[in-house]
């Protein structure tokens, strides 16, 4: 089954490089063009181009996919039966899903219809699921609307980030995408649409959805913590400059303080949240310094009890 494979970010890399290890010939990977990246600004090549060089892929990065004759015409001449698509991070255009014998086939990192979009693992665990999952789907003009083919659940640990989540998604994914396609290739699964009506969406992540609003229980703002990490993490302010919050956790006490006030006990920091509830705050980064434990914190800023967190009432 000759395959051309587009994806971009590490989450793809897994179904890759297990595509090649279970014999299929990939013809073609196709990711995004080099984007500049820290402080200098220097060029930095995709994991997904990465892993393809290693492996000795050829590689194309179209600036753009949906007009792009020369891409279109390089695909005809290929003839794939199927393209995988995982985070490649651009639309797939008619004339590509058209073209493959089997389709256009998506992984996705949840259990479709739920969490269509772009950052599904990271609002599964800021909504507070306990399981979530990967789907493997044919793309069609919809965004995550197309036919399921395989599922796969997976637990969130109570501990678990998007750091920690992705990876084992990423993992269990790729076997589910070999095993979509010998399953196809046998003629064993048969597409099942979508339940458009139990549809949830998962939006790109902004810099606004990492304010942290005192005014959730403590147990949402701990579930968005985890989620949006690496980026735009869980921030606020504290004297009036930015305060990045690392880690936390649920406690019973302080919950009688009002959303956003410190209540300082020992080497402990503890902060009030709404509904009456409360966090312990684990690791915090001040702006411009090291992420450190709350103990340091404590030690270095000595905060007292009853100054607030975030903006003022």
């Amino acid at each position: 089954m000759n395959l051309v494979f587009a994806g971009t970010p590490r989450f793809a890399v897994p179904t890759l490089e297990t595509l090649v290890e279970a014999g299929f010939p990939v013809r073609l990977v196709i990711t995004q063009p080099d984007k500049a990246r820290g402080r200098g600004l220097e060029l930095g090549a995709s994991p997904v181009k990465h892993s393809a060089s290693r492996l000795g892929l050829p590689v194309v990065q179209p600036e753009k996919v949906r007009n792009n004759e020369e891409l279109r015409t390089q695909l005809l001449a290929l003839n794939p039966e199927v393209v995988i698509v995982v985070g490649y991070g651009r639309l797939i255009p008619q004339w590509m899903i058209a073209l493959p014998r089997y389709g256009n086939l998506n992984l996705h990192a949840s259990l479709l219809p739920k969490y269509r979009g772009a950052a599904p693992i990271q609002w599964a665990i800021a909504e507070g699921e306990r399981v979530t999952g990967v789907t493997t789907m044919r793309i069609d003009a919809g965004l995550d609307t197309g036919d399921i083919l395989l599922q796969r659940e997976m637990p969130i640990e109570p501990d678990d980030t998007a750091e920690t989540l992705a990876p084992r998604l990423a993992n269990v994914g790729a076997g589910l995408m070999i095993e979509t396609l010998r399953g196809l290739e046998a003629g064993r699964i048969q597409p099942r649409p979508q339940d458009h009506s139990q549809a949830t969406l998962a939006p790109l992540l902004k810099k606004e959805n990492g304010v942290i609003d005192f005014l959730r229980p403590a147990t949402e703002i701990r579930n968005r913590l985890r989620g949006f990490q690496p980026w735009p993490g869980a921030v606020t302010t504290f004297r009036g400059r930015s305060l990045q919050v690392r880690s936390a956790k649920l406690t019973t006490e302080a919950a009688q303080a009002a959303p956003g006030e410190i209540h300082v006990h020992r080497d402990r920091l503890l902060v009030g949240c709404g509904q009456r509830t409360a966090l312990e705050l684990l690791e915090v980064q001040p702006e411009g310094k090291k992420r450190m434990p709350a103990r340091d914190f404590i030690h270095g800023y000595r905060p007292c009890s009853g100054e607030r967190l975030g903006p003022g009432p």
